[in-house]
């Protein structure tokens, strides 16, 4: 019986052991499933939390799901609009500097005659 209780000690203190590194690679899989670009550092930093009483362990929770490949990190939209707005002020631009040295002619000629 005292064999018995031995082994069950180790065997639920490996459990426990490992159980905890697997908790903390939950991250560092969330990554690995969105073909995250930080994957690495999410895995060691998963690691480390370890070492920091579970402190990053959030963090690396929210960092490994804020990035998804078909988004990225969710300006894509905005970005995509900020082009085209962008483009939009440039020719709004140009007009104007055309329109200015149009101008600019015109009263040339009204100063020399």
């Amino acid at each position: 019986m005292d064999y018995a209780a031995l082994f069950l000690v180790f065997f639920v203190g490996i459990v426990i052991f490992y159980g905890i590194i697997v908790i903390h690679d939950i991250p560092y899989e969330i990554a690995v499933h969105r073909n995250h670009p930080h994957q690495d550092a999410l895995h060691v930093a998963g690691r480390v939390s370890l070492f920091t009483l579970h402190v990053l362990w959030p963090f690396l929770w929210i960092w490994a799901t804020l990035y998804r490949e078909d988004r990225g990190w969710g300006f894509k939209h905005q970005t995509e609009s900020s082009h085209s707005e962008l483009a939009q002020l440039t020719q709004e631009v140009e007009t104007l500097k055309a329109e200015l040295n149009i101008i600019k002619q015109s009263l040339k000629t009204v100063e020399e005659q």
